[in-house]
């Protein structure tokens, strides 16, 4: 099998990047090591920014995103006593749009067939080959049989845990690390959310987020220690929690209802540099990870993949190499960017282990400073909305 680029993983990066390309009359062949149904079964977040709705109407991809999305046009943080509204849209000029990525996903799988795009699903034993060449290659095992997919280049959009990013020389690349020393505890539920707007609480006893996938579905968090078990948090005593940590107010619109989906998920920053070697590109997790404080990671993907598109079509279509040249730099410029949003909201809205009273207090200056501080609330909505391309 022969194509122009070979991508690895059907995530909603590897989709994305997959039908931008096919856009632009360039061959392209995602591998896939998991099946559709456990592609879609991944539950994630779905905040999301311009970049990545302008993408999805670039495409004509967006027909569910306008009847199903939910438009906000900002979010709250909560102290414990007081919700404290950031006007997005009045103060960036931009709303966001929540629609979970799972149906991101789905939107992307469907439209590919019509469109040529061609995606290998259940692939074992992915490995990448002569990267370092003009002729680097994919071998992987499908029913059973060897199977070699080349092509011009190679992009990992693979994740935290795939081959794409081990293929790389350790001599060749820099790690940026900071693991958080919690969870969070994730529930899933079909009642109407408590809020019209995300709100991120700030509370004694850790923090909390409520959030939404529609107006009939909810999705809640609460910040757990990393030995924590699901098994220890029943239905009614995540609900008795989650009241208290998101204050009176928004505690006392919560309805509660049997959780359909439960799990801890730790946090870590992470950035892999560069973000290419020789022919192999990386996009999204398999690059950079954020804390979900700051609703980062997809749309990150979304942008890596706007850099990376726009280079390999300059490449195909034109002969261009400047785009190719300075995509990790370029990326990488926005991504450090969004790290430190998410690291700043993260360490503002947790409470830590080793947190004296000095820095609880602390934490509490600076909300009251937000409160108060139209200048504290601009930077925080540029940033939250997205900083531009």
């Amino acid at each position: 099998m022969k194509t122009d680029v070979a991508v690895v993983g059907a995530g909603p990066a590897g989709l994305l990047l997959g039908h931008l390309l096919r856009a632009e009359g360039i061959s392209v062949t995602i591998v896939e090591r998991v099946s559709p149904a456990y592609v879609l079964g991944r539950i994630r977040a779905g905040v999301l920014e311009r970049t990545t709705t302008d993408l999805l109407v670039r495409l004509g991809i967006d027909a569910r995103i306008k009847t199903e999305g939910l438009r906000h046009g900002g979010f709250v943080l909560a102290d414990g006593e007081r919700l404290i509204r950031i006007n997005i849209e009045e103060l960036a000029g931009h709303h966001v749009t929540v629609y979970g990525q799972t149906e991101v996903t789905r939107d992307l799988m469907d439209a590919a067939p019509e469109r040529g795009l061609e995606i290998i699903y259940e692939a074992a034993n992915v490995t990448l080959h002569e990267i370092e060449s003009d002729a680097p290659w994919i071998g992987f095992t499908k029913e059973g049989q060897l199977e070699r997919l080349d092509a011009r280049f190679i992009v990992g959009c693979d994740g935290f845990h795939g081959p794409s990013r081990r293929a790389i020389p350790e001599n060749a690349v820099q790690l940026y690390e900071k693991v958080y020393p919690f969870g969070w505890l994730g529930v899933l539920a079909d009642v109407p959310p408590c809020d019209q707007e995300l709100i991120y609480a700030n509370h004694e006893q850790g923090f909390a987020l409520a959030s939404m996938r529609s107006a009939t579905r909810s999705r809640y968090y609460l910040q757990v220690p990393l030995d924590e078990k699901v098994e220890g948090w029943p239905d009614d005593r995540f609900w008795d929690e989650l009241t208290v940590r998101l204050g009176p107010e928004a505690g006392a619109r919560i309805i509660r209802g049997p959780a359909i989906e439960k799990s801890i998920a730790p946090l870590r920053s992470f950035v892999f540099e560069p973000m290419r070697h020789g022919s192999l590109f990386l996009a999204g997790d398999s690059a950079h990870i954020v804390p979900p404080t700051g609703a980062k990671g997809l749309n990150l993907a979304a942008s890596d993949v706007a850099y990376l598109s726009a280079a390999l079509t300059g490449f195909f279509r034109h002969g261009h190499t400047d785009g190719i040249e300075s995509y990790s730099e370029r990326a990488l410029a926005r991504i450090w960017k969004a790290e430190r949003f998410s690291w700043y909201l993260t360490s503002l809205m947790h409470r830590f282990p080793s947190q004296s009273r000095f820095d609880r207090r602390m934490q509490l200056a600076e909300l009251d400073y937000i409160a108060n501080s139209r200048a504290a609330q601009t930077s925080i909505a540029e940033n939250y909305v997205g900083l531009p391309l």
